[in-house]
């Protein structure tokens, strides 16, 4: 009787190895996967280009925003480096102020928050002691 387990349980583990169960079940999964999930990338990129655009063109800075108005700009001032030195350094200046405004208001927000959590933190614990 041992003989016929030991057996039984021999064959059952050289055929579970032959099959490789662990890959068939990624393949299993993988297929699963791929056949109920609802992926079409067309259909959804309607209006992307446009709404890149109003992106980028939202901000009222005077500066370029894409390759193509830098390109532009360097082409205007090729042969004077002093006056495309001075566009530079205009541009970074409205660059930092844009994003020094945009750091004030994180911070803030941040902070906020950060009060916000001490307070229901003190509040937790405060009805703990009680």
């Amino acid at each position: 009787m041992t003989n016929l387990i030991s057996r039984t349980t021999t064959y059952i583990s050289s055929l579970l190895k032959g099959l490789q169960v662990k890959r068939f079940l990624a393949v299993v999964l993988v297929g699963f996967l791929l056949l109920t999930t609802n992926a079409t990338p067309g259909r959804d990129n309607t209006g992307l280009k446009e709404r890149v655009r109003e992106q980028i063109e939202q901000n009222d800075a005077q500066r370029p925003k894409t390759v193509g108005q830098w390109n532009k700009e360097a082409r205007e001032t090729e042969g004077s480096p002093g006056k495309r030195l001075q566009k530079i350094g205009q541009e970074s200046a409205e660059a930092l102020k844009e994003f020094g405004s945009g750091y004030v208001e994180g911070a803030q927000e941040t902070a906020s928050d950060v009060g916000d959590s001490a307070a229901k933190a003190g509040k937790n614990i405060s009805n703990k002691v009680r």
